[in-house]
């Protein structure tokens, strides 16, 4: 990692972290702590995960001052409140749904978080002047063969036509992960518990080739993306 970049762009600065209690949120939350930033902004719908994550910062980051925001990516009012209220210089996306078979049964629920709430985000994010945009999507954007890939693909799609504005002076990047080793959703467990009463280890397909890397791994790409990036990346 080249630490005076990334460091160049987070210290003293405020920064919105979206499903920040997620495994890969939560993780980004750590490593953006380590930057001296001004303040984090952690926001998730999900209760429990969100106060068990401001527990564990205060006892790790206790010179970092944290925001902890309960809201929905799907809200509008809600989001433009929390822009308006901080002067906010970077977002990391984090907030999606993404276990395929669940989207493939609920497509509508994909659409109204993974695209519509890239669409607020992003278009709160260039209304307000912020400096980065880093969207975390995944390889299943590549040619995409069920719900959630589609999704997360248009999702890409949409920041990627903003950069093209002139009126734009936000930088959008995207990254995307392979499979994250113990992150949540990830098939690793799901073999494990598979190997653990005997098999079989099911797979998709007998060909099918599949990539991982590490929770911190992962977040470090993202840090790093926020360096390299010009915007529509």
């Amino acid at each position: 990692l080249d630490d005076s970049q990334i460091s160049s762009y987070l210290e003293d600065r405020i920064v919105l972290i979206t499903g920040a209690a997620g495994s890969i949120g939560s993780e980004i939350v750590r490593q953006v702590s380590t930057y001296h930033p001004k303040c984090v902004l952690i926001l998730d719908q999900a209760e429990s995960p969100l106060y068990d994550l401001e527990l564990e910062l205060k006892d790790q980051f206790p010179n970092v001052a944290y925001q902890v925001v309960l809201a929905d990516v799907r809200r509008k009012d809600r989001l433009e409140q929390i822009f308006k209220a901080n002067k906010i210089s970077v977002v990391f996306h984090a907030a999606a749904y993404k276990h395929v078979p669940m989207i493939e049964k609920n497509p509508k629920e994909a659409v109204c978080v993974n695209i519509l709430g890239t669409v607020l985000l992003a278009d709160l994010s260039v209304k307000y002047g912020i400096d980065r945009f880093v969207m975390v999507s995944t390889d299943k954007a590549v040619n995409p063969t069920n719900v959630m890939g589609a999704s997360k693909r248009a999702a890409e799609m949409y920041v990627q036509s903003l950069q093209q504005h002139a009126k734009t002076t936000t930088k959008f990047i995207t990254t995307r992960f392979g499979n994250v080793l113990g992150s949540n959703g990830s098939v690793i467990p799901y073999f494990k518990k598979q190997i653990e009463t005997g098999g079989p280890v099911t797979v998709t397909h007998q060909d099918i080739i599949r990539y991982f890397m590490t929770i911190p791994e992962a977040c470090q790409l993202v840090l790093q993306a926020g360096t390299l990036g010009n915007g529509g990346e």
